[in-house]
């Protein structure tokens, strides 16, 4: 993009979001460390862990002071209580960065190693257990004044082909549908056909969504990533890896702590042509006040067949993308994701250092807009 079209496209931005995501978090907790409230708008943010003094230092030097933090594992008690996160908070604000969100241990991992598995496998008793415990996380949340929670509600975890090369020698993370080898057939879970998924997916945001509603604790979902073909993928039906399934999920406990952890790749990613229906779908959601979190990254390619690039060489032009949700009253973390990797970079800091500016400078620009 140019330099004048991209000091001239934006207009001013919309309306405030209705429940500010800061706004709630001083709800939640208040404010310490002399870490005030601050105006609604765009933060650079990252989840990455652990969740240690030398990389909270590491966000602070590269001006990341919103984060998703790490406690650590839960062991055999299975959850957080309130003294578990107030010990993660009180390190966090030392370091004078917001702890804005934490994953209640269920992740992108592929079902065989999922923490909570028991969940989407509908192993019965221990779902109810498993899902008790995101409760009891919820309610701690609360009480230690953290406003949300992200998760994911997966089988198969995050599937990829062999890597492409880019620039300078990185490793690309690629999806190849035509190249993608279905061994074993199914997994550990069996064959799970959309009706199966929903009732798995429904099961557990019945049981939950009213607990996170009563302790005002926002609930961010991550699509599945990448999404299926309609005949699916080892005998799993991606329900989450379409539009409309994003749109379904959100309609089972419509409520205003229901919302998602909007990958903005993986969501590029369902589409035919993303560099011109990604805009439509971030207003769609952004609109409804459902984006709690964003993933703020780029591809290059088309659905069952992409590349995951650095943020200024893909499909998606991302300061439109980036004027969308500020049009929209977005005021959460905006997030580097899925780097591309180098042998010179090993722990992927140098990546995600260049993914911090580019969002801080983004952002910057637009506010600077008014």
């Amino acid at each position: 993009m140019n330099r004048r079209r991209f000091l001239s496209v934006a207009p001013a931005a919309g309306g405030a979001a209705s429940v500010s995501f800061r706004q709630a978090s001083g709800r939640a907790g208040g404010t310490r460390a002399g870490i005030g409230a601050a105006k609604a708008k765009m933060v650079v943010g990252c989840q990455r862990g652990p969740t240690s003094d030398e990389m909270l230092a590491y966000f602070k030097r590269h001006g990341v002071e919103h984060i998703c933090g790490h406690p650590a594992a839960s062991g055999e008690k299975g959850y957080w209580d309130r003294d578990d996160l107030m010990r993660l908070r009180e390190r966090v604000e030392k370091h004078g960065i917001r702890l804005m969100m934490i994953e209640p241990e269920m992740s992108s991992a592929y079902i065989a190693r999922a923490k909570r598995a028991s969940i989407m496998l509908g192993r019965d008793p221990d779902r109810d257990r498993q899902i008790d415990f995101v409760c009891k996380t919820i309610r701690a949340a609360a009480e230690a004044g953290i406003p949300a929670l992200k998760y994911n509600l997966t089988v198969l975890g995050v599937v990829r082909t062999a890597s492409a090369t880019g620039r300078g020698g990185v490793k690309l993370s690629t999806w190849k549908y035509s190249e993608a080898k279905q061994d074993p057939p199914l997994t550990e879970a069996g064959r799970m056909p959309a009706e199966r998924m929903w009732e798995r997916i429904t099961y557990f945001l019945e049981r939950v969504i009213p607990v996170a509603a009563e302790h005002k604790i926002r609930m961010a979902c991550h699509p599945h990533d990448p999404g299926m073909p309609p005949q699916g993928f080892r005998g799993v039906d991606r329900v989450l890896g379409t539009v409309a399934g994003l749109r379904k999920l959100l309609s089972i406990k419509e409520s205003p702590y229901h919302g998602l952890n909007f990958c903005q790749g993986t969501v590029a990613e369902m589409l035919e042509e993303p560099g011109k229906e990604i805009y439509a779908v971030i207003r769609e959601f952004a609109q409804r006040k459902k984006i709690f979190n964003v993933h703020f990254r780029n591809i290059r390619g088309r659905r069952d067949d992409f590349v995951e690039t650095f943020p200024d060489e893909g499909d998606v032009d991302m300061w439109r993308a980036l004027l969308e949700y500020k049009r929209a009253g977005y005021d959460g973390m905006m997030m580097p994701d899925h780097m591309p990797t180098h042998p010179d970079d090993p722990a992927g800091r140098q990546a995600f250092a260049y993914g911090y500016g580019y969002i801080k400078a983004m952002i910057q620009a637009a506010e600077a807009l008014g």
